[in-house]
């Protein structure tokens, strides 16, 4: 038995080697992560004062920040902040979550799984004995769950002493799926996911970040891999991932930058409209790349491609932690009211 799974697995693999979905992670997404760090030294040399040359052990050569973002403390005398995080229970959603319960915030916890959820409460727990966490489970790719989750969030405001609002809004939950598969409402999951589900969560909280007394901001853990998007078409066939139904190999790679560069034009556009109501002082929308980060979003790669890719990433020194990687969306998450 153990024979016959290996097998099948090196089948696996050959099979996703020979796609052209492979090929375009291992050349676009190269190419499309290597031009955004040129972009990113670039920028350093106009802040050279802020360079740092030593690189940490524990991070890669990219990892460590060559511009220092100022960061505000979230405490008021009035009301305790609240950052909700998709995408919580794991990977970088659990590093952000940890780093902003250190901060002070009360973090709502949102996650696919109860038991995980239940984990990523001890793992925190376990740094941070004063953390202050709630969990719901969201599937993000279902609207009808988004829209549950609205209705419970509401009560549990209702329910606890805290101010109705929220402060901070983290959409980072993402998959990479290999295969296709739909949502309830008839988009591909995968789009429905990464960014269905988080414009319709977007919308839905809109009010709680309306009514906080102080500046709140939505953060959208974007990706380098929309670099790799040459035939732009936002349409709805594009946006609902019919389009993609009609191919006769699953486009994961091309599907997954389709996601990541919908929820950038997202987030453009919803700062346009809160700009043009007056209100993009009161609520900031803004994106952070990551970068490259060990995380389980390769989960449904074949394990020896997935490996080989991890090992080819390290040897370059392009592969963060969790923990180093985090740090853009902190920042972001963090950073001063704009005047």
């Amino acid at each position: 038995m153990g024979l016959i799974t290996v097998v099948k697995e090196l089948w696996r693999a050959f099979f996703f080697l020979c796609s052209l979905q492979f090929w375009r992670m291992a050349l676009l997404w190269t190419f499309s992560i290597l031009y955004s760090y040129y972009q990113l030294f670039k920028d350093s040399l106009s802040h050279s004062q802020y360079f740092k040359p030593l690189i940490p052990e524990k991070c890669s050569l990219f990892s460590q920040k060559l511009v220092s973002y100022p960061r505000c403390s979230p405490f008021t005398t009035t009301f305790r902040p609240v950052c909700v995080i998709t995408g919580a229970t794991s990977g970088l959603g659990l590093a952000a979550a940890y780093e902003l319960s250190k901060e002070g915030y009360v973090v709502v916890l949102v996650g696919r799984s109860q038991q995980l959820l239940s984990e990523t409460i001890t793992k925190i727990k376990d740094r941070n004995e004063h953390a202050h966490l709630e969990a719901f489970q969201v599937d993000l790719s279902s609207i009808e769950s988004v829209v549950k989750f609205k209705t419970s969030l509401q009560q549990w405001f209702l329910d606890s002493d805290l101010h109705c609002s929220i402060q901070i809004l983290i959409n980072n939950a993402g998959i990479l799926a290999t295969s296709p598969r739909v949502t309830p409402e008839g988009y591909d999951q995968m789009i429905g996911t990464n960014y269905i589900g988080a414009f319709a969560l977007t919308k839905l909280l809109l009010p709680l970040l309306e009514s906080s007394p102080v500046s709140s901001k939505i953060v959208n853990v974007t990706s380098f891999t929309h670099r790799a998007v040459t035939d732009v078409q936002v349409d709805e066939g594009t946006v609902s991932g019919e389009r993609f139904f009609r191919s006769i190999q699953y486009p994961c790679a091309h599907i997954y930058e389709y996601s990541k560069l919908c929820l950038i034009l997202f987030s453009y556009e919803l700062h346009r409209q809160l700009c043009l109501m007056g209100k993009s002082h009161q609520i900031f929308v803004t994106v952070a790349d990551p970068g490259v980060v060990q995380t389980n979003l390769m989960r449904e790669i074949p394990a020896i491609l997935s490996w080989l890719a991890i090992y080819v990433l390290k040897r370059l020194r392009l592969l963060q932690s969790p923990e180093c990687g985090v740090d853009s969306i902190v920042d972001a998450a963090l950073a001063p009211p704009v005047k």
